[in-house]
């Protein structure tokens, strides 16, 4: 008998400055589960352990923070992404073969979605080892949901590029689909590059396009904004910068 590979979703408050009680995002069934692994495939050791201890603030853990078995996926997994096939997870997937339970977590929402983590959940199923993803908050549906636009046909595009001429094509690019098929384009940014991608957008779609963004969510500072272009224009709305943002266009 195989252990199982649990998708425990993490709260959406990683690196915000502020942080809402586990329950106010996390069902009870989830956080109970979480309390009962002890081996884990994570992003981040240091940001598990922290995420681990608040969990076990209202469900004991099986065991310390400091016997917990915590494998990290590699640092090239994190910058290209493991979505192409590129990378072998199942030496990672030891303990399940084993028999022991593994839990796969991100540093926020669902792991393996606008997150690393695919490749562990291929080789699990290569392996035989059960998978099953634990309820919680996901991002991009929760701001999907908020934005008024098209939820019946979109598609999450990752991250548009950095550099400003690149992703002025990109946004055209995203914008023309839009509009031609009535695809919503859900796009995210990091910290710190969110008011200059909104300032580019802002300058580059059309005016009757409709843009959203959405921040902090799940938390008391939650912020959604869902307008067409001309009238992002005329409010001057602002981001803030620190906070990770969930954009969305359309029509």
């Amino acid at each position: 008998m195989t252990g199982t590979l649990y998708l425990v979703p993490a709260p959406l408050d990683f690196g915000c400055a502020s942080q809402s009680p586990l329950s106010d995002s996390m069902p009870q069934q989830t956080l109970q589960r979480a309390a009962g692994l002890r081996h884990w495939i994570c992003e981040n050791a240091k940001s598990t352990r922290a995420y681990l201890k608040r969990v076990g603030e209202s469900h004991p853990l099986i065991t310390t923070l400091q016997d917990m078995q915590l494998q990290e996926l590699p640092r090239e997994v994190h910058k290209k992404g493991d979505h192409f096939g590129g990378f072998d997870a199942k030496p990672l997937l030891a303990a399940a073969l084993q028999g022991h339970d593994v839990g796969l977590v991100s540093e926020a929402g669902m792991p393996a979605i606008a997150d690393p983590g695919s490749s562990v959940v291929r080789a699990a199923h290569e392996l035989g080892i059960p998978v099953v993803p634990l309820v919680g908050p996901v991002s991009l549906l929760l701001a999907l949901a908020a934005s008024g636009l098209n939820g019946q046909n979109f598609a999450f595009v990752g991250y548009v590029p950095a550099e400003p001429s690149e992703r002025v094509k990109r946004i055209k690019e995203l914008e023309s689909l839009a509009l031609k098929t009535g695809q919503t384009q859900i796009f995210i940014e990091t910290p710190y590059r969110n008011q200059a991608l909104l300032q580019s957008l802002v300058q580059t779609l059309q005016a009757n396009t409709r843009l959203a963004t959405s921040s902090g969510l799940t938390l008391e500072t939650a912020c959604t904004h869902s307008q067409l272009v001309k009238l992002w224009k005329q409010k001057g709305w602002t981001l803030d910068n620190a906070t990770p943002t969930v954009f969305a266009l359309g029509r």
